[in-house]
């Protein structure tokens, strides 16, 4: 089963996949694949946060800031993969090395097919981040209309597809597993 979970900035989205990912996995070898490269302090104690919610999960931690389809373990067939997060993740393939690369969309979502495609379930989490009435810059833009085309193929490719909206998990398509 996939799963694709999206919502606003620290909203419940990762606890909520950890829990759907447990769940999927059924004491089977499951897999955080954690996106974030750490640029600042916040985002050390952000991945610190993130680390001590999953203990005692049973999750083993890959961690891959670009070329998602490196998480593919021999295993994957059989395996449950959470990936936290495709914000972060193309974020980092678009933005690297000082420079903007254009071939980042295509080969997230390239990535990303394979791990779906490869493993028997996976639990994707990504930022909502397109209900600002603001005007941002040009390379903004890009960034958020490559995400919103992420959003869309992700959407259509997965079995289910929820939103966390106000602590409260609206299911726009499929169910989430009992």
């Amino acid at each position: 089963m996939n799963i694709f979970i999206c919502g606003g900035c620290k909203n419940g989205k990762s606890s909520l996949a950890q829990e759907l990912a447990v769940k999927l996995a059924q004491g089977e070898k499951h897999y955080y694949v954690a996106t974030m490269i750490a640029g600042d302090e916040e985002d050390h104690l952000r991945i610190k946060r993130h680390v001590k919610d999953r203990e005692g999960m049973g999750f083993e931690t890959l961690e891959i800031g670009r070329g998602i389809a490196a998480c593919l373990t021999e295993d994957a067939a059989e395996s449950t993969f959470l990936i936290d997060s495709v914000t972060a993740l193309l974020a980092n393939e678009m933005f690297h090395d000082n420079i903007t690369d254009a071939g980042a969309l295509e080969r997230c979502t390239k990535g990303l097919l394979q791990v779906l495609e490869h493993s028997e379930n996976c639990v994707i989490v990504s930022d909502y981040l397109f209900a600002d009435a603001v005007r941002f810059d040009a390379l903004t833009e890009q960034y958020r209309c490559a995400l919103a085309a992420l959003h869309r193929t992700l959407a259509n490719v997965c079995d289910t597809v929820a939103e966390l909206c106000a602590d409260t998990v609206v299911i726009h398509k499929g169910e989430l597993p009992q």
